[in-house]
């Protein structure tokens, strides 16, 4: 029996352990599946118990580890190497406990958010993060500290992380964080691990924050004649204390995209525009919709209220299908670039400049409530020598862009391993050394997903 097989013993079921060669190809990549990894096991845990006995074998016998959720992320965080254990949380997705009274819930970080965020929904309560990828695990996204569309007005995940039980790579178990909601015992460990992309340490429960559920929801389209006439108006919206959902800016030429990929059409014909949502009371909703009626009504050309169910899931499909759009017609490399809010027309001008220059395709939209800019570089016809080398010389422009406004490579997707080198460019050294002290200090022999960018 090889070192390797003895996992059989500590996952006591053939059916939750395979060994390679028989991984399959998905459980190797991300939920692109370019990047291709290594690994010696798969395995599939049922409990916190497992997972630690497995950690512990992988650190005595100096075996790299790497979480992993629902495989959705888009930078190779998922990736294995050097003959890796996968461990794979799918089977651990469980709601573990409901409290009403405290508006909490302790649940399994296999569990998918959409899954979720429906069962608390149904119980009255609501779960605020809101990524774009709905079947991503809760585990990835505190792993990412996931953004998404709401984080205008409720923040990102982190926000709603209370507290982590984590196995760490000995397989030592312990809980970061409590149920209370005021907490200044000691250094925040939990706010350290979320967003570190499985290099800390392993979470096996989560303790999240529910508030209630908004009584109502109302989507509002608003037509501009130019983006930077849209993304002027952003601060007005702000410093109105209209206190919007969500935020997005679109450009029509991306629409267009979006309406030939679905077959269906979007409900103006404006240059670029801005799509919000409000939630609350009903009387909120509407004072809302009137004060950005007023706010707007000399920079935007056109502003419709999304009353119809059928009209408002349209336009919210059409937002939501961009990066397959994409995909769907040409390899795509995806960013999410993020920069302060008045800066966005000044990148996204950049980079259509760009787009012209190089003569490769840049799809670019986002969230204007907090900067987010997403950009789909397009291969198109290129050779994978040319796609490769003209995809670098365009990513160091665009990040050195980014980096010029105040900006950074990465505000929800993470770095996985396809941010490496750019990570490193723009990083001062005295960064990158406190943080591999802090993963020295949490996983010792370095076997956590350690080929994600910020570990040297």
């Amino acid at each position: 029996m090889s070192k390797i097989d003895k996992l059989s013993s500590i996952i006591n079921d053939t059916s939750r352990v395979v060994y390679a060669p028989a991984i399959e190809a998905k459980y190797l990549s991300d939920t692109l599946g370019r990047k291709k990894g290594e690994a010696s096991a798969l395995v599939f845990p049922l409990s916190t118990e497992e997972v630690s006995a497995v950690a512990k074998f992988a650190f005595e016998n100096n075996i790299p580890l790497t979480p992993r959720g629902a495989g959705t992320n888009l930078v190779g965080s998922t990736v294995p190497h050097d003959g890796a254990i996968i461990i794979d949380f799918s089977l651990m997705n469980k709601v573990l406990e409901l409290d009403k009274e405290n508006c909490t819930a302790w649940v399994e970080p296999g569990i998918i958010l959409e899954d979720f965020q429906k069962y608390v929904e149904s119980q009255g309560l609501f779960y605020p993060p809101d990524p774009g990828e709905k079947r991503a695990s809760i585990g990835g996204n505190i792993s990412t500290n996931a953004g998404g569309m709401r984080a205008v007005k409720y923040g990102v995940t982190r926000n709603y992380v209370m507290a982590l039980e984590l196995v760490r790579s000995d397989g030592t178990v312990l809980t970061v964080g409590t149920k209370n909601r005021k907490d200044t015992t000691g250094l925040d460990l939990k706010d350290i691990v979320i967003g570190s992309e499985g290099t800390l340490a392993i979470i096996t429960k989560c303790l999240l924050r529910l508030i209630g559920k908004p009584e109502k929801s109302l989507s509002v389209l608003v037509g501009f004649n130019s983006l930077k006439a849209g993304i002027e108006a952003v601060p007005q919206i702000l410093k109105a204390n209209l206190n919007p959902t969500a935020l997005e800016f679109i450009e029509r030429k991306v629409v267009k995209l979006g309406e030939d990929f679905l077959k269906i059409k979007f409900p103006l014909e404006n240059e670029a525009y801005l799509l919000l949502t409000f939630d609350g009371s009903a009387d909120e909703i509407d004072a809302a919709y009137k004060k950005l009626s007023l706010v707007l009504k000399n920079s935007a050309e056109k502003i419709i209220s999304l009353d119809d169910t059928e009209l408002s899931q349209n336009v919210w499909k059409i937002r939501g299908c961009l990066v397959k759009a994409v995909e769907a017609v040409s390899e795509q490399e995806p960013l999410d670039i993020v920069v302060p809010i008045s800066k966005v027309d000044d990148f996204v001008n950049f980079v259509n400049r760009l787009e012209s220059e190089s003569g490769m395709q840049m799809i670019s939209f986002g969230h204007a409530g907090d900067g987010n800019v997403h950009l789909c570089v397009v291969r198109g016809e290129r050779s994978e020598e040319v796609w490769q080398k003209e995809l670098h010389e365009n990513l160091e422009k665009l990040y050195a862009k980014a980096h010029n406004l105040g900006g950074l490579i990465s505000g929800e997707h993470g770095l996985g391993v396809s941010k490496r080198d750019f990570f490193f460019a723009e990083t001062s050294k005295a960064n990158v050394e406190l943080m591999n002290a802090v993963k020295s200090a949490f996983d010792p022999k370095r076997i956590l997903n350690s080929k994600i960018s910020y570990v040297k």
